[in-house]
């Protein structure tokens, strides 16, 4: 059994809580300034590129230049240094490290039910949990803003994400750690929360995701030629070119490999499936330019199985906060999927291979999210809201929910700090943004457009 948290009543927790007020007062939070010192982001970003494949970071610093929210996407790392420098609570939970709206999506449990919930855990660590709460609410700021809201619209987008946030979190603190597990954000309730959208509309997303299932991945991914199915080439986004060939042997090792840190069940399962073919599949923002690798595989009938080995590397928070107390990194993203998210796949895993290490899921498994881009001024404060639902039912399960409770209290105090924050580090993100695409005009950095 893994070490727990000392047996404190509920009680004692909140008060806890409340007396961190007077050594980090919740009006603290809503500070940002950058100082003399501050890294430089390009040069941050630069320093990522440097373990990654350099035929990639092109398509890397693209992606980023569209637009500020899809700099602020791939600058998880530039905000980690920023957010060393703000208070901090001390008040540890299993963190996402990248909690950007666009990290929240429906996906299948193991059960078949559609759930709402983080979807990306590339970055998570046990940190302070204030920070996923910056990340989402200025990426809720930046978002509206892209989306053409004037100030007040943009900050009651925000407003949205961590009022909520607080809301559940004093709920999650009265119930029963049984209670707090189980608990999960379904398609029914993102129908009750989501007023502002057309009951039709969510329909749609919901039905767009239950078909994305692996039958649908087999007739878009592949081409059959001489019987066999193949992953057909989407250059630069989905290739096998030669150089890449080489990479064949260490995904056939690292997906060996994976099968150990498996249920046996699951195991079982893989077995009866036969690897056909591999190909390498950019995906993202940030993660653009790690080895990442769809594996299609099929069983005795032919029915297909696609699995993502996708490179894990050090979370960009454990420079700025601890390094994680689970050395492999795979099995630091798969750790912390499975304690932040309500229900996972169950074909989740972790391995190694020739020096490199994965995480493996299953590609596309009932994934849905919402069109955030389309989303008018209150839909996208209520969708905000609902990944403050989820944020804060994955930050209870690390035990620390009255503690959290206690500091935020029932007062908007945190929340309109928080907003304070998010506006002016949305403010830095656009500079930051425009740094990069002066950088690009200037040829001091490499951008391939579109891809």
């Amino acid at each position: 059994m893994a070490e727990g948290l000392p047996m404190v009543s509920t009680e004692a927790r909140t008060a806890a809580g409340k007396r961190l007020r007077r050594v980090v007062p919740r009006e603290a939070h809503g500070e940002w300034k950058p100082g003399p010192e501050r890294a430089d982001p390009l040069a941050l970003l630069d320093e990522q590129n440097l373990a990654r494949i350099p035929e990639l970071v092109p398509v890397r610093m693209g992606r980023m230049a569209a637009s500020p929210f899809a700099f602020y996407r791939g600058a998880a790392a530039v905000m980690a240094a920023d957010l060393a420098s703000t208070p901090v609570t001390g008040i540890e939970v299993a963190a996402s490290g990248d909690a950007h709206l666009s990290n929240f999506g429906l996906f299948a449990s193991p059960e078949r039910r559609l759930l709402f919930d983080l979807n990306d855990f590339d970055e998570t660590l046990a940190a302070p949990w204030e920070w996923d709460v910056k990340r989402l609410a200025a990426s809720g700021m930046i978002a509206a803003r892209q989306n053409g809201f004037d100030r007040a619209l943009s900050e009651e987008a925000a407003l949205g994400a961590v009022r909520t946030y607080r809301e559940r979190m004093i709920s999650f603190a009265q119930l029963g750690a049984l209670d707090v597990y189980y608990s999960t954000v379904d398609t029914d309730s993102l129908v009750q929360v989501m007023a502002a959208v057309p009951r039709k509309q969510i329909d749609k997303v919901v039905a767009a995701a239950r078909r994305n299932t692996a039958a649908r991945a087999m007739a878009k991914l592949t081409v059959t030629t001489d019987g066999s199915p193949r992953i057909v080439d989407q250059p630069p986004l989905v290739v096998h070119p030669p150089k890449f060939l080489s990479d064949r042997p260490l995904v056939d090792a690292a997906v060996a490999a994976y099968t150990t840190s498996v249920r046996e069940d699951v195991a079982m399962l893989l077995s009866r499936f036969r690897p056909v073919d591999v190909a390498h599949k950019v995906v993202g923002v940030g993660s653009v330019g790690t080895r990442c690798f769809i594996v299609l595989l099929l069983d005795d009938q032919n029915a297909p199985l696609f699995l993502q080995v996708k490179q894990a590397q050090q979370s960009v928070l454990e420079r700025y906060w601890r390094p994680s107390s689970i050395k492999h990194p795979g099995q630091r993203v798969v750790s912390g999927q499975r304690i932040m998210q309500s229900a996972s796949d169950i074909f989740l895993g972790s391995s190694s291979a020739h020096g490199h290490h994965f995480y493996v899921r299953q590609l596309l498994d009932m994934k849905g999210s919402a069109p955030i881009e389309a989303l008018p001024p209150a839909a996208l404060a209520e969708y905000l809201g609902l990944c403050g639902w989820a944020l804060a039912r994955a930050h209870a399960q690390s035990g620390r929910a009255a503690e959290i409770a206690g500091y935020l209290g029932s007062s908007s105090a945190f929340d309109e700090a928080i907003v304070r924050f998010a506006a002016a580090y949305a403010d830095q993100s656009e500079i930051d943004h425009q740094k990069l695409l002066a950088a690009i005009k200037a040829g001091q950095i490499s951008a391939q457009p579109g891809a």
